[in-house]
């Protein structure tokens, strides 16, 4: 039996990271996501189609997860994002793409570049620490193409938090600021080496999506971990 290489992954990448950074990392998303958005539920944690700001609370979507276009050049095997305007079906998408990476193909830099086209352009509202921080460094990414190692994300299902649906419906109007919305995405990774090595793994991650009215959603940042 070939032995297991240590992973890592876009998604796995910090788990050793010490409380006090883990700490000052989640205070700095939550302080970006209250300037944003002005919701105080985020303290725990060209289209119409998304709530509308005098709406109720948006109900969770059925939308499943349209099928990705080819890389753009430059890019690897990090898919170009959707042309998508409703909130989750978005952040679905966008957290398959964080959960799958192809070292083989794909170098660092050009991980990166994709996943900086998946980024809202409005940069007061980009955390792109946030998503930058699930990488690898540049030696961990080199010994996991050393073992070609490469990972396909599943999306099991996506909805808005509990939280944030109250915190929308309580005070509708504040969505119209940023139009940033919180989607918490739930599915599998299977991450595969060298030598017939594999792996899966359960992910969940909570993204902070930007969906304007008559455009295309982008990804904001990813937001600390809000399940319910």
């Amino acid at each position: 039996m070939p032995k297991r290489f240590p992973t890592s992954s876009p998604s796995s990448y910090g788990a050793g990271w010490s409380a006090n950074r883990r700490i000052a990392i989640v205070a700095s998303v939550v302080a970006l996501l209250l300037a944003i958005a002005t919701a105080v539920a985020w303290l725990s944690g060209g289209k119409n189609d998304h709530p509308a700001p005098d709406t109720a609370a948006p109900a969770p979507s059925t939308s499943s997860v349209p099928a990705a276009p080819k890389p753009a050049a430059g890019s690897g095997s990090v898919p170009h994002p959707p042309r998508i305007a409703e909130p989750v079906a978005y952040a679905k998408a966008a957290a398959q793409m964080l959960w799958s990476y192809d070292t083989r193909t794909t170098s660092r830099d050009q991980q990166l570049a994709g996943m900086q086209a998946w980024m809202t352009s409005e940069t007061k509202y980009a955390d792109w620490a946030s998503v930058t921080g699930q990488v690898p460094d540049p030696v961990l990414w080199s010994r996991m193409a050393d073992q070609d190692q490469h990972a396909t994300g599943t999306v099991l299902e996506g909805h808005y938090p509990g939280a944030f649906k109250q915190a929308l419906a309580e005070d509708p109007s504040a969505i119209t600021k940023a139009y940033i919305y919180v989607v918490t995405v739930n599915g599998k990774q299977q991450i595969a080496w060298k030598e017939g090595g594999a792996g899966a793994e359960e992910r969940a991650v909570t993204l902070a999506v930007q969906c304007r009215p008559s455009h295309d959603c982008a990804l904001a940042a990813i937001a600390p971990s809000v399940t319910q």
